[in-house]
């Protein structure tokens, strides 16, 4: 009996323990249930963008796509329309964009501190959706164009609490790279960053010279 009474006792501090215990509904789970934080297959899906050099290609190709076009637009106070400033930079990050097909973007949407973290969290959405939509006004693939994302008030370029243009913002980003395009299936993510550069480097008067048979039997 006094082993029953310890037994039991045992278990309801272990069941209560579990309960205070983050990411513990109950102490009758399923093995490893504690330590799966839902993040399960994120290490491996590194590694491999990592291995196949996916990784290091996007963050190049990301840096090169800032570095030669303006990667933000701002937005008027509370509003997801895009004046003609904006416009005219989205025009050049499609335009940049449609030169490697097989490359995805992301769109990231902000606001500034004013109002309540879940509505200019839903603002912050929808201005990354009208980026969007524009972009595919553009001529751009949807499929191209990853989920829009909004980190709403949340990383402030400038902090105040008051209005301020430069918060209310998108973020157009290099995201990786279309897995069915039969050039990356290759492994070929480095023609894909430099193919422009190649192209850029040989004169047009040089091209002009050469024979179509010249073009298909050279290395």
């Amino acid at each position: 009996m006094k082993r029953l009474i310890i037994s039991l006792t045992a278990l309801g501090a272990l069941s209560a323990c579990s309960q205070g215990m983050p990411g513990a509904t109950s102490f009758f789970r399923e093995a490893g249930a504690v330590v799966d934080g839902g993040d399960f297959g994120n290490a491996t899906m590194n590694n491999t963008l990592i291995q196949t050099g996916q990784l290091d290609y996007a963050i190049n190709l990301n840096r090169r796509f800032s570095a030669e076009v303006p990667t933000t637009i701002n937005f008027e106070f509370n509003s997801t329309a895009l004046d003609e400033e904006a416009r005219a930079i989205l025009r050049q990050q499609a335009d940049w964009i449609k030169q490697f097909p097989e490359v995805r973007f992301k769109v990231y949407g902000h606001t500034d501190l004013v109002g309540s973290t879940a509505y200019n969290r839903r603002l912050g959405l929808r201005r990354a959706q009208a980026v969007v939509l524009y972009f595919e006004s553009q001529g751009i693939s949807r499929s191209r164009l990853e989920a829009t994302v909004s980190y709403g008030e949340t990383q402030p370029l400038i902090v105040t609490e008051g209005r301020e243009r430069a918060n209310r913002r998108t973020v157009t980003e290099v995201s990786g790279f279309v897995q069915n395009h039969p050039t990356i299936m290759n492994g070929r993510y480095g023609e894909v960053i430099f193919r422009e550069y190649v192209n850029s480097a040989v004169p047009a008067t040089t091209l002009s010279g050469i024979s179509g048979s010249d073009l298909s039997t050279s290395n």
